[in-house]
């Protein structure tokens, strides 16, 4: 038997995590004042009363008791000390119940809950915890909590290849966070977030600034936020051709970063390594095989659809660029097969390669193809894929035209 005053309290939870006023749970089926009566304690639930609210909230009788995990704060302190998924479950069944009376909690909750999206690789999952977790930040008033929100926005929205709103996220950070002076791990993954998002807009003296800033505030560490730091400045140098500083920045990180710190950035630090031998001129391919097993000896530890998806990528480059078209096409059919777990950038290159290995048998659809994705890419304002994307569809069509004459030729 349900019992007041607490019934009537988890209704009200639930009513406001819904968004919904009384009049509109009350619906035809019930009066407001009598919904009112039920929330302040003042009278007892009947058993049709209750079968009708939980039909209008979309839930069963028994979620309107008092959750397993308890209190948001007693789901939270679970999920932070273990993170399982059980954890994670219960914390976002008390999230839902509470109301928005413990800002501060629930915006904490959103951050893990956010965070545990992003493992999974559900960029778009993650995305709507953080929309609601940079409204709470700006309720609450802490700056460092603003920050952060902001920051975690920024790469999620850079993530979705949402380039423009990336951006304008990560300078309000920036500016916050030199405004109140934060700590250096806040100001270090602002610029981690910022220097990305301007340099996939073009705006590489902007980027290559700031990853200058970055580098030099991490300097003597080698903890994961220097791993990154050091990451970050590299894919800035590659897009910049300075292919050879790159590669000393992610040896750097690959020699001195532990893997016992955090076992997936060591991995995704591999496989960019494994990324970056193939961009260079003239590409290694040896070298990108030895990071791509590595990585892959990792992947029996945190093997996340995300993090496998990522190598498999890697692997279908690596069999492209060693003329194994074959396999390369092998393993785009495997990813094709599974649900997305992949940033916008990953996706894009995907259908790169997709499209230069048609050209490669023939099919003139493949330089269609590219073109349209040039052309999305400037339409997102993803201006360095896009020019990216035009020099490969050059390169193809000049490596095309070139086997078609030598065959013309031998005939």
């Amino acid at each position: 038997m349900l019992q007041q005053p607490a019934f009537g309290r988890r209704l009200r939870k639930l009513r406001q995590a819904r968004g919904l006023s009384q009049t509109a749970l009350a619906g035809d089926g019930m009066s407001t004042g009598y919904l009112s009566r039920l929330e302040s304690g003042a009278r007892q639930p009947t058993e049709r009363a209750v079968a009708h609210l939980a039909g209008r909230l979309g839930l069963e009788v028994a979620d309107f008791e008092e959750p397993a995990g308890g209190s948001l704060a007693h789901a939270l302190t679970l999920a932070a000390s273990t993170g399982s998924d059980a954890a994670m479950e219960t914390l976002r069944e008390a999230l839902a119940a509470e109301g928005h009376e413990t800002p501060v909690l629930r915006w904490q909750a959103l951050w893990h809950l956010a965070r545990q999206r992003r493992v999974q690789g559900d960029h778009t999952g993650e995305r709507e915890y953080l929309e609601e977790l940079v409204r709470l930040g700006d309720q609450v008033g802490l700056t460092a909590l603003r920050v952060r929100g902001l920051t975690r926005y920024a790469r999620c929205l850079r993530s979705l290849g949402e380039i423009t709103g990336a951006r304008d996220a990560a300078t309000t950070a920036h500016r916050l966070a030199q405004e109140d002076e934060l700590e250096a791990d806040d100001r270090a993954a602002v610029l981690l977030a910022l220097v990305s998002v301007e340099a996939e807009a073009g705006r590489m003296p902007d980027a290559r600034a700031h990853a200058d800033e970055l580098v030099a505030l991490v300097m003597g560490r080698s903890d994961a936020v220097w791993a990154e730091a050091m990451w970050t400045a590299a894919a800035v140098l590659v897009r910049q051709g300075d292919h050879a500083t790159a590669q000393a920045h992610l040896e750097e990180a690959l020699e001195k970063f532990d893997s016992g710190e955090d076992l997936v950035l060591w991995l995704r630090l591999r496989t960019a390594t494994g990324r970056l031998h193939l961009q260079k001129r003239p590409p290694d391919p040896e070298a990108a095989e030895r990071c791509a097993t590595q990585a892959e000896s990792a992947l029996a530890f945190v093997g996340t659809p995300g993090l496998r998806q990522e190598l498999t990528a890697l692997k279908a480059d690596l069999a492209f660029l060693t003329a194994r078209y074959d396999d390369a096409r092998v393993l785009l059919g495997e990813l094709a097969q599974a649900q997305p777990m992949m940033t916008y950038r990953d996706r894009m290159r995907l259908d790169i390669l997709r499209h230069q290995l048609r050209i490669r048998s023939g099919d003139d659809s493949g330089v269609q193809g590219l073109r349209a994705l040039a052309e999305q890419a400037q339409a997102d304002a993803n201006i360095d894929l896009a020019a990216d994307i035009w020099r490969i569809l050059a390169e193809s069509l000049v490596e095309s035209t070139g086997e078609r004459g030598t065959a013309a030729s031998g005939a």
